[in-house]
């Protein structure tokens, strides 16, 4: 009776530690999210007065987007939506958002530390970053490919694009596929469909 004892005991410890193994390597392998290829480097100044680099994300998932202060079109919208990730993700350790300003001769770090208070961001890896505009424009455009400029024509003065990027704790830029297999690169920030995928998305990230 022993000896079926000790069997039955070894293969409930065998079955147990197969699941164990099993969900931590679902817990850490790669999700199917694209790999598109590492962030820019980048050294700005946050609404403390900190200077912070793309280094201080490493070991976070994090949501970059480019925006100003007093845009009066669809930056509204993207700090909506961006409050919504926040809130998915209040008091994670391992996320953050980058929220980099394309008018930073308007929005100084006091500026933008009052933009974040009035908004209402509570997360303390979320960074409202200024720097020279030439530099951050260079970011924008050949950093992250996302389109950024100066246009007096245009309400607000300035034209930038809606659309969020999403990096790995590795700092690489990854995204999911459209229906056609296709990587979307970065998310819309204006969409109902775009913040649930990338919401969806993170939380793959971070389980990674």
């Amino acid at each position: 009776m022993k000896n079926k004892s000790y069997i039955g005991i070894s293969f409930i410890v065998l079955v147990f530690g197969i699941w164990a193994v099993k969900e931590i390597g679902e817990r850490f392998s790669k999700s199917d999210l694209v790999e598109i290829g590492p962030v820019p480097s980048f050294e700005l100044t946050d609404q403390n007065n900190k200077t912070i680099t793309d280094k201080d994300y490493l070991g976070k998932v994090y949501v970059v987007e480019f925006f100003f202060s007093t845009c009066p079109t669809i930056c509204p919208v993207m700090n909506q939506n961006m409050l919504e990730i926040q809130n998915e993700y209040y008091g994670n350790p391992e996320f953050g958002i980058a929220s980099i300003t394309i008018n930073p001769e308007y929005d100084t770090p006091k500026v933008l530390k009052q933009h974040a208070e009035d908004l209402g961001v509570k997360h303390y890896n979320w960074h409202f970053l200024t720097g020279d505009k030439d530099y951050i424009f260079n970011l924008a455009e050949k950093g992250f490919n996302l389109y950024a400029g100066q246009n007096d024509k245009v309400p607000g003065g300035f034209e930038h694009s809606g659309l969020f990027a999403l990096v790995d704790k590795d700092g690489n830029i990854r995204c999911r596929e459209d229906q056609y297999g296709n990587p979307i690169l970065y998310y819309d920030g204006l969409e109902e469909e775009g913040v649930k995928a990338i919401k969806e998305d993170i939380r793959k990230l971070l389980a990674e």
